[in-house]
């Protein structure tokens, strides 16, 4: 191997590493587990010799990638959308600084700790990897500084965007008035109502943090992932926010893994070299 191989494979590692969270939805896992058990289930009809399954499983396979597209079309729109809509600066390693996020962090809090008290709802999106872009056409661009009272005024009850979900996308607010998908999660309580189960659907369709804050009981929630914590305290909201849009430890774990893995694949292409040399 030479010095360009090795190059060859840091740069595919790196991609492969920043490309994964881009992909890595509740939907599009649905389509990963879904490919990968029927090849596994193909592989061992194949071994076992069962030709029956092995050829429907060969019929399935041959229109394999017609089938997916056919019935995952929307979750693979969705997926290349906030593939294509990704920036570059994002997918080599951008990020805004730690201070500023902590004063968004920080404001927000403070809006959804006295929306909580007086039973204001409200409905916030933090976009991270994924941009989100096709959900501003719903509402209303504002492009404004993250502010306790700009959140309060959004969603003051006789706003006209109060109905709406905000969204905070670069440390700003991007948009407001929002329409978000609902989920249709059977593990939701039904005591819930639009508002949260709109903010479980944005979380189950991207990799957003959703920030919830009842109309009618002033509880305060926050959906990732498709999972929905409730009833937290502003300070149990700050430090969720925290872990979730910070991340700095993880952050320099990962990237120390990456490095030293560059290293060690440089080290030994130096080697070899050396041994040529001899």
């Amino acid at each position: 191997m030479q010095l360009s191989d090795y190059l060859d494979i840091i740069i595919v590692a790196y991609l492969i590493y920043r490309l994964l969270p881009l992909i890595r939805t509740p939907n599009t896992m649905r389509i990963a587990r879904a490919v990968v058990v029927v090849v596994i289930v193909a592989w061992l009809a194949g071994v076992m010799k069962l030709y029956t399954i092995s050829w429907l499983l060969n019929q399935v396979l041959a229109v394999g990638i017609l089938a997916v597209v056919i019935l995952f079309q929307p979750e693979l729109r969705r997926m290349l959308d906030h593939i294509g809509s990704v920036q570059l600066k994002t997918l080599l390693g951008g990020s805004k600084p730690a201070q500023e996020m902590d004063t968004v962090i920080s404001q927000t809090v403070m809006a959804c700790e006295v929306m909580s008290r007086e039973r204001v709802g409200a409905l916030i999106v933090f976009a991270r990897e994924q941009r989100l872009e096709e959900y501003f056409k719903t509402g209303t661009r504002i492009d404004g500084q993250v502010s306790e009272q700009l959140i309060r005024n959004i969603f003051f009850p006789k706003a006209s965007l109060h109905d709406g979900a905000m969204i905070i996308r670069d440390g700003r607010v991007a948009a407001a008035g929002c329409v978000l998908p609902l989920s249709d999660s059977i593990r939701l309580s039904a005591d819930l109502g639009t508002r949260h189960r709109a903010g479980v659907g944005m979380s189950e369709a991207s990799d957003a943090v959703v920030v919830i804050v009842s109309e009618e009981t002033g509880t305060i929630s926050v959906a990732v992932g498709g999972m929905l914590k409730r009833h937290l305290a502003p300070q149990t909201l700050e430090r969720l926010l925290q872990n979730e849009l910070c991340k700095k430890e993880e952050i320099e774990k990962d990237q120390g893994t990456l490095n030293a893995l560059r290293d060690k694949i440089l080290g030994k292409a130096k080697e070899g070299k050396g041994n040529e040399k001899k």
